[in-house]
Order: C-alpha cells, then structure tokens, then sequence
C-alpha cells in the first residue's frame, strides 16, 4: 500500500514540515524516519513542525513527536513546534510528553522568527 509521506520543505538551513492532517502510526514513524534522514542530508540546523492543522493526538503519536524532537537535537537541530490546539496541548500535558526546551510559537511565521533568534543567539 503507498502511504502519503508528509512533505519536509528546505529552506535556507531550516526544515519546514507542516502536518496537514491526522496521522496513522505508520505515517508518524514514517515521518520520523524521513525527517532524521533530511536533518542529515542537509545538516539543518533548525527545523519547525507546524500543527495547526492537527486537532487531536493519540498518545503513540505524541510519543513519536516527542521522540522526533529528542531525536533531532540530538543531530544538532533546533526544533520549534508551532499552531499546537487546544486538545493536543492538553494531550502532551496529560501523556507527560517532555516538551520542557521545546520551543513554541502561534504559526509557522512567528516559529521562523522564533528559531533565527535562537540559532543567532
């Protein structure tokens, strides 16, 4: 079966990954595999994961993202997670997902001008 693999965009030294829709388990880890491989293709040194679109998360998928973002630091990207809802913020709350230096912001602009400030500093 051909799954939808989410679409990771380059820009300058940055990955732009906007989840557009609700993700299955295999599509998340997908994702995860995806972005670790582009983060070392092009040794970005920053990249944001916007959310808007997402209204709810499962706790494997929090999990995941969780991990991604673990995992993305650990190859020297910064990570900005961007438009999180309502419910999913209280999902990772409630899961214990560890987001304590995750940076945040509203969009996808302001998660931009969020990761220049802090790859700058």
């Amino acid at each position: 079966m051909n799954r939808v693999r989410i679409p990771i965009l380059k820009l300058y030294d940055y990955l732009l990954v906007s989840i557009q829709w609700e993700l299955d388990d295999q599509t998340a880890l997908q994702f995860q595999e995806d972005l670790l491989n582009k983060i070392h293709e092009t040794s970005a040194n920053g990249v944001v994961i916007d959310l808007t679109s997402i209204d709810f998360i499962d706790s494997f998928i929090a999990k995941v993202l969780g991990d991604v973002i673990g995992m993305s630091k650990l190859m020297g990207a910064k990570v900005v997670l961007t438009g999180i809802q309502p419910a999913v913020a209280i999902t990772l709350v409630e899961l214990g997902i560890s987001l304590n230096d995750v940076l945040t912001a509203l969009d996808l602009e302001k998660g931009l001008e969020k990761l220049q400030q802090e790859l700058e500093d």
